[in-house]
């Protein structure tokens, strides 16, 4: 294999014989319409990244030839300057064309008032389109909220009042009790409906198998719909968004397909009772609304890195849905997805995530006037030695964060290179019948995950009928709503150990679950797991300090009949730390748990458990889940975060290599459009340098092998005199040839004058740093002005796996 950009193991979506239209997604940047190749191409698999590169501006792809030659084109060609399914983007070309435009625009706005308002409106498009991408994902969540709570309650019965009302919408015009008030005549269980009452075994046993049936039903329907119409629906998406945002292409990915089928399978997937959150995919479909609504306008339809500016401020309005936090949002979109986050970014994702947020306020999908379904209000401020469970909390959360990546990856890994993984509808079929078969037994279980968070989060007060608040009461030394600190009755030591078997459940079944054929967010089963551990945790300081009130570290706060424990709280910090661990957020988590559940004061135990989980975490591993799953995949992403540390030179890591073919390139001036074919159809590369002459080796410049193809096509159809024997030139004037040659070809315009270039002996840190930074996707490798190689990103990426002995092959987009 000659070296240059090639890559193995890929599909060419793009284009193959005959044909360069570049996938038939929804998402496709431009049509290529009706072009088609007069000679065949290999059929060789291309390059996953194939980096090709510059950053002129892409003016057009006239062709301007000799005094033989008109110019056959005055507008650029369609699909000039775009990438192809499974390419990383050329940041640096990107940005470069959009001032290029920007400047244009500037500068006709003083010619005219037309101009001036088109300026204006230019101006504005990114406001409007942030305001689009709000409403739509605050209209989505806000149906995908409503008919998620409505789907779970179905599972356990109906409401005779109209089947659309879940349980809580259906009792809320009874009569009934405060106390019987989830036991109102409108709602029926299956039992009730079938056979006329709810007592008893055969009750009990109708009810645990309409449950099981409906929480297979919802999840094979889900997996179904996710195999047959959007296979990119699975998953929590947020590694692939990581990906995308660092300028990889996955065409279809956010697609109107992907949207519609990841909205409908998240409520079916939700409400079949997996352990699965809607968080993560919430992200993912709101990042699709901002990639649809993009094709409105021109300037972000046009220019790729324009368009991920505005997938971060999507995925902000994304987690503002999904947490009712727009700050979160946008500081999660910053710490955890983005890659590239100019002040225009914060701000535009700052509007997206308020109109997100006021979207779904006006929807009020909860009915209690909040964003979120598990908003709480501690009244007791927390104790400075309270701080040393807080921190127990964060070892415990990172040691799960730890153990759950480790597990989860081996079980992916296992799933991708086993027959497991061509069985998804089993595979899904099964986990959910032993997920439902656990579950119903179990209160705590059975009910969904979000009830169950919201129940862990709650302080009792005097009216609260869970078994959660079954203490003995003393009323004598109540005041107003504080209940001091009461001895466990029966119902908590009931409830503790049904929490313990809850707790087991969760730990292990959400291993399995995550990255199943169905949408699946992470955020909701971690932090059940970590309100879980929390709880029982806070009701045992809560017991301590009730029965050894005079013990040392309790005398000196906490008299008897004072409320001193609030195991809510610990629930709450619980629930950061184990997030956290799988995550490795500190920022964004400590402002979205405070933002979730309205507990200001308790920021400092949140960041303490937040910071010793992450620090626990990353003795164990240094990747979040997200990382490890992008690496499982072999998606091409470039961490920002870690240092490269080698003392590698760039000579140690170009192509080609030393027993390698040299490296291919195209002359300026002296080769025909059959050589160019040639090379074209005998390589895979997507890119070659142009030189002075193969003697010489002195670069002029960088062409895009698509941009090759594209102009050669769209010449032959519309240049007369144009043939295999044509001379290709991409100087500015035409070499001198005799009167009888055929008419040449000037390809100038589409040839990149300023590829980057750095010597062989330039350091590998500064090489990575530069790759990082400017979002490369190759630089060339001179020695004393020659050409001598070239570095790819791939390249990059696959030395960066050999220095930390992993498989560089492991780099392979799968």
């Amino acid at each position: 294999m000659k070296p240059g950009l090639e890559v193995r193991a890929m599909d060419q979506k793009g284009y193959r014989r005959g044909s360069f239209q570049s996938s038939t997604s929804d998402e496709d940047m431009l049509e290529i319409a009706g072009a088609s190749l007069d000679f065949p191409m290999a059929d060789d698999d291309p390059p996953l990244d194939r980096e090709m590169g510059g950053f002129s501006s892409y003016n057009g792809g006239e062709m301007n030839g000799t005094s033989k030659m008109m110019d056959f084109l005055e507008e650029p060609l369609p699909g000039v300057g775009t990438y192809e399914d499974f390419n990383t983007i050329d940041w640096v070309r990107e940005k470069s064309r959009d001032r290029d435009r920007h400047r244009e625009i500037t500068s006709r706005s003083k010619e005219s008032t037309w101009a001036l308002i088109h300026s204006v409106s230019d101006a504005f498009s990114g406001w409007l389109l942030m305001l689009f991408i709000g409403l739509l994902a605050g209209s989505l969540a806000g149906l995908i909220d409503i008919s998620a709570h409505w789907m779970t309650d179905l599972k356990e019965g109906v409401c005779l009042a109209g089947f659309w009302f879940n349980h809580e919408h259906c009792c809320w015009k009874s009569n009934t009790t405060f106390t019987d008030r989830d036991k109102c005549p409108e709602w029926k269980s299956w039992s009730q409906l079938i056979i006329g009452h709810g007592e008893g075994a055969f009750a009990y046993i109708l009810n645990y198998l309409m449950y099981v049936i409906w929480a297979l039903l919802f999840s094979l329907l889900a997996v179904l719909l996710v195999k047959g119409f959007a296979p990119y629906a699975c998953g929590s998406g947020i590694p692939e968004i990581k990906t995308i945002l660092s300028g990889f292409i996955i065409r279809g990915y956010l697609g109107k397909w992907t949207l519609i089928i990841k909205t409908i399978t998240l409520v079916l997937a939700v409400s079949s009772g997996l352990s699965l959150g809607k968080e993560g995919p919430l992200v993912h479909v709101a990042c699709c609304c901002g990639n649809i609504l993009c094709h409105l306008f021109t300037k972000y339809r046009k220019n790729e890195a324009k368009r991920r500016e505005v997938l971060s401020a999507a995925a902000a309005a994304g987690v503002s849905v999904a947490f009712g936090a727009p700050i979160g949002g946008v500081l999660f979109s910053l710490e955890e997805v983005s890659y590239y986050f100019p002040l225009k970014t914060l701000w535009r994702s700052f509007f997206a995530a308020l109109v997100a947020a006021f979207t779904l306020r006006s929807i009020n999908p909860f009915g209690n006037s909040r964003l979120v379904l598990f908003y709480v209000e501690f009244h007791m401020p927390w104790h400075l030695l309270e701080l040393v469970p807080f921190v127990l909390l964060g070892i415990f959360g990172g040691l799960w964060g730890a153990f759950f990546i480790r597990s989860n990856i081996a079980w992916c890994r296992r799933r991708k290179t086993t027959k497991l993984g061509k069985y998804p509808v089993l595979e899904v079929f099964v986990v959910t019948a032993i997920t439902a078969i656990l579950a119903f037994p179990n209160e705590y279980t059975r009910m969904s995950t979000s009830e169950l968070i919201s129940e862990l989060f709650n302080d009792c007060g005097i009216l609260d009928s869970s078994k959660l608040c079954e203490y003995v009461n003393d009323f004598n030394s109540t005041k107003g709503d504080d209940l001091p600190d009461r001895a466990a009755g029966p119902g908590v030591y009931t409830a503790m150990w049904q929490l313990a078997l809850a707790l087991i459940m969760k730990v292990f079944i959400t291993i399995f679950t995550f990255g199943m054929k169905v949408p699946s967010g992470l955020f909701i089963p971690s932090m059940a797991v970590g309100a879980i551990a929390g709880r029982l945790l806070g009701v045992a300081m809560e017991q301590l300090a009730f029965y050894h009130h005079d013990w040392v570290i309790f005398s000196g706060w906490c008299s008897q009949g004072a409320d001193c424990i609030t195991p809510g709280l610990y629930a709450m910090v619980g629930a950061a730390a184990c997030l956290g661990g799988v995550t490795r957020m500190t920022v964004s988590l400590v402002v979205i748990m405070f933002e979730l559940t309205g507990g200001l004061e308790y920021i400092v135990p949140l960041m303490a458990a937040a910071m010793t989980s992450k620090w626990m975490a990353d003795a164990i591993g240094r990747e979040g889940i997200y990382d490890a799953h992008i690496r499982l995949n072999g998606y091409p992403f470039l961490e920002a975060k870690e240092e490269f540390s080698h003392k590698t030179l760039a000579m140690d890591v170009m192509r080609p290599r030393r027993n390698d073919p040299p490296l291919t390139v195209i002359t300026q001036d002296s080769m025909t459009v059959e050589d160019v074919e040639t090379i074209i159809n005998e390589t895979t590369y997507s890119g070659y340098p142009v030189v002075v002459s193969r003697e010489s080796q002195r670069l002029v410049g960088f062409v895009l092998r698509r941009d090759l193809i594209i102009s050669i096509e769209n010449a032959r159809k519309k240049q007369d005199g144009i043939v295999s024997t044509s001379i290709i030139y991409f100087t500015d004037h035409s070499p001198p040839l005799p009167p009888s040659f055929p008419s040449m070809l000037k390809l100038r315009s589409i040839l990149d004058l300023s590829p980057f270039t750095v010597t062989d002996q330039t350091p590998m840190e500064i090489v990575v740093d530069i790759f990082r930074k400017l979002g490369l996707r190759q630089c060339l490798v001179t020695h004393n002005g020659k050409l001598l190689g070239i570095i790819t990103k791939k390249d990059v990426l696959k030395h960066i796996a050999q220095l930390a002995n992993q498989d560089p092959d492991s780099i392979l987009f799968n």
